[in-house]
C-alpha cells in the first residue's frame, strides 16, 4: 500500500536518485520532472499528495510555478526546496502558502519529516492522542473516585475537557469511551453537589466561589486597586467553548483562568440575577420585590440587571460609577463599539452578550441549526466562527489597546441531554427541561435532586408547598402526555438549569492587555 503519491520538480533531478530510492523504500510513489511547465502539465493530469518544488530553475522559476500550481490544485501541499537563504524569497514563498521550506542540501530525514507533517499528520496525531488517552483513562477514573472537594472536581472537569478537545481534532474511536467517562463523572459530581449544596448556601464563607460572590471576590478587589474594570458576561458559555476562544485572545492578552460554580437552578433568571445583585434569589425577592419576577409571571426575567448592580454597590456603600449594556444583535454591538471611548469615564462597564444562549435555543427549535451544531465539536466551532466575525472580536481588539482589567465569565453552561425522566405537574409548572418547581409534582425521587423546602437553599417559594427538582447528568424532564414525540424532539438538544459539570463548572477569566507590560 502506497504512503502517498509525490511529484518532485528539480532541474537537477538526476542528482536526487538516492533520495528518491529512500522515499520509495518508505512506501512512497515518486514521479519526477525537471522544469516548471512539465510540473504544471502533471498537476493538470493527476492529483498528488505532496509536491517538492525547486526554487531556482531555468524557464519558469519555482515561485512562478508555485503560483500556477496553486491555481490548478490549491489544496495540494507544496514544499519549497532551495539553495537560497534570502529572506525575501522565504517571504514570497510563505506568502504563497507553501507547506514547508527546506534549504539544500537536504537529507532524507528532513524530507521524511516534512512528509509526515503534511501527509500523515492527522493519522499520527490520532494515534498519539488515542494512545495517550488510553494511558490516562485509568488515572482519570481514579481521580473521579477520589474527588472530595470542589477544587478536585475543577481538575477532573479540566482534564476531561482537555481530552475532549484533543480527540475532537482527530478521527479517533475513543470518543465513546470518553463520553462514558464523562457520564460517570457527572453521576459522581451530582452526588457531590447533592451532599454539599445545602451547606454551601448556609455557610457562604466555607463554600466555593458561587454566583452571588463574583462581584465581591473578583470585581470589587480590582476596583479597590484603582483599576478600571470591563466585565463581559457571555450568557450560557461553557468551559470547553472558552478553551477554544482562548486561542483567539492569547496573542493580545495575559490570561488568568479559573472556574467557579453556578447556583441552582443553572438558569439565567436565577444565576445571572444572583451575580449582579450579590444575593441568592430568595433574598432578591424579599429585599427588592420590584426587581424580582417569579416563574409564573409573563414579564421578562432579566429586565432589571442594571438596577440590581446598583443595589449591590449601594449595599457595600461603594461610589463606583458603572454602565450596563445588553447585546442581543449586531446593531446594538456596533453602537457599543462606536461609543467605546465614552465608556472610559466609568469605573466599571458591564456587557452581556446573549448570542450563545440564542444559539442554544435556536438549535432546539430549528432543524437547520440542529444540523449545523450536531454535536459538541460543531457547537464549539459555531461559537468560534461567531466570535471571529462578530462585534465581540472588535470589542476585544479595542480592549487590547486599553488599560482595562477585563473579566470574562458567564452565568451558567449547558449540556446535551440524552435520557428522559418522567415528571407530572399541574398547569402552573414551569417549562424548563432541567428543573421544575411546583406544588403538585410527581416524580421518582431516586432520579432527581429534590429540594422540598426551597428556603433552605434561598430559592423563592411561590406557595407553601412549592418544591424544586433538578435533572442530573444528561437527563431531561418529559411529561407522560405525548411522551414519544416530546422525547424525540428534545433529545440531543442543549439545555440548562440542572446539575452537571457543563452547567455548574463555568469559566471565570481575567485578562490584561499585553501592551500594558
Amino acid at each position: 500500500m502506497s504512503n502517498g503519491l509525490l511529484l518532485w520538480v528539480d532541474d537537477e533531478i538526476e542528482l536526487l536518485k538516492a533520495h528518491i530510492l529512500f522515499l520509495q523504500k518508505k512506501g512512497y510513489e515518486v514521479e519526477t520532472v525537471s522544469n516548471g511547465q512539465d510540473a504544471l502539465d502533471q498537476c493538470a493530469a493527476r492529483t498528488y499528495d505532496l509536491i517538492l518544488l525547486d526554487e531556482n530553475m531555468p524557464g519558469l522559476s519555482g515561485l512562478e510555478t508555485l503560483s500556477r500550481i496553486k491555481e490548478i490544485s490549491p489544496v495540494t501541499p507544496v514544499v519549497m526546496v532551495t539553495k537560497s537563504e534570502e529572506e525575501n524569497i522565504m517571504d514570497q514563498a510563505i506568502g504563497s502558502k507553501i507547506a514547508d521550506y527546506l534549504i539544500k542540501p537536504v537529507n532524507p530525514t528532513q524530507i521524511l519529516l516534512t512528509l509526515k507533517k503534511n501527509i500523515h499528520k492527522k493519522e499520527i496525531v490520532t494515534e498519539v492522542a488515542q494512545t495517550a488517552y488510553q494511558q490516562n483513562f485509568g488515572k482519570i477514573g481514579m481521580q473521579i473516585n477520589d474527588s472530595l472537594t470542589f477544587d478536585d472536581w475543577k481538575e477532573v472537569y479540566k482534564r476531561l475537557v482537555y481530552w475532549e478537545l484533543e480527540l475532537s481534532d482527530t478521527e479517533s474511536n475513543m470518543s465513546d469511551m470518553l463520553y462514558m467517562q464523562k457520564t460517570e463523572a457527572n453521576q459522581a459530581f451530582a452526588k457531590f453537589v447533592r451532599k454539599h449544596y445545602e451547606t454551601w448556601i448556609a455557610r457562604p464563607e466555607e463554600r466555593p466561589l458561587m454566583s452571588p460572590d463574583l462581584f465581591k471576590a473578583r470585581v470589587f478587589p480590582l476596583l479597590n486597586q484603582g483599576e478600571k474594570v470591563f466585565l463581559i458576561v457571555l450568557d450560557n458559555f461553557r468551559y470547553d467553548q472558552w478553551r477554544i476562544l482562548s486561542t483567539e485572545l492569547a496573542d493580545s492578552f495575559l490570561i488568568d483562568e479559573d472556574i467557579y460554580c453556578s447556583i441552582l437552578p443553572t438558569a439565567t433568571q436565577y444565576a445571572r440575577n444572583a451575580i449582579f445583585s450579590g444575593l441568592m434569589p430568595d433574598k432578591i425577592a424579599q429585599m427588592y420585590p420590584d426587581l424580582w419576577v417569579d416563574e409564573d409571571e409573563e414579564e421578562g426575567k432579566n429586565l432589571n440587571e442594571g438596577p440590581l448592580i446598583q443595589t449591590q454597590l449601594d449595599r457595600y456603600r461603594r461610589k463606583n460609577t458603572f454602565s450596563y449594556h445588553k447585546i442581543n444583535d449586531s446593531q446594538t454591538a456596533d453602537k457599543l463599539i462606536a461609543q467605546f471611548r465614552q465608556l472610559e469615564r466609568y469605573d466599571l462597564n458591564v456587557v452581556v452578550f446573549n448570542f450563545i444562549d440564542m444559539l442554544s435555543h435556536a438549535r432546539t427549535e430549528s432543524r437547520m441549526v440542529r444540523e449545523l451544531a450536531s454535536n459538541e465539536a460543531a457547537y464549539r466551532s459555531i461559537t468560534q466562527s461567531w466570535f471571529r466575525h462578530s462585534a465581540v472580536r472588535d470589542l476585544f481588539r479595542a480592549l487590547a489597546s486599553s488599560d482595562y482589567r477585563i473579566i470574562v465569565t458567564t452565568d451558567h453552561g449547558s449540556i446535551r441531554v440524552k435520557d428522559p425522566v418522567k415528571v407530572v405537574g399541574d398547569k402552573n409548572t414551569n417549562t424548563n427541561l432541567r428543573y421544575k418547581l411546583g406544588k403538585n409534582l410527581k416524580y421518582n425521587a431516586k432520579e432527581v435532586f429534590e429540594i422540598k423546602d426551597p428556603r433552605k437553599v434561598l430559592l423563592p417559594s411561590p406557595n407553601l408547598s412549592t418544591a424544586y427538582i433538578f435533572a442530573q447528568g444528561d437527563d431531561f424532564f418529559a411529561y407522560p402526555n405525548n411522551y414519544n414525540y416530546y422525547v424525540s424532539y428534545y433529545r440531543d438538544t442543549f439545555q440548562h438549569g440542572g446539575i452537571s459539570m457543563e452547567e455548574m463548572l463555568i469559566p471565570l477569566i481575567t485578562l490584561q492587555s499585553k501592551k500594558r507590560n
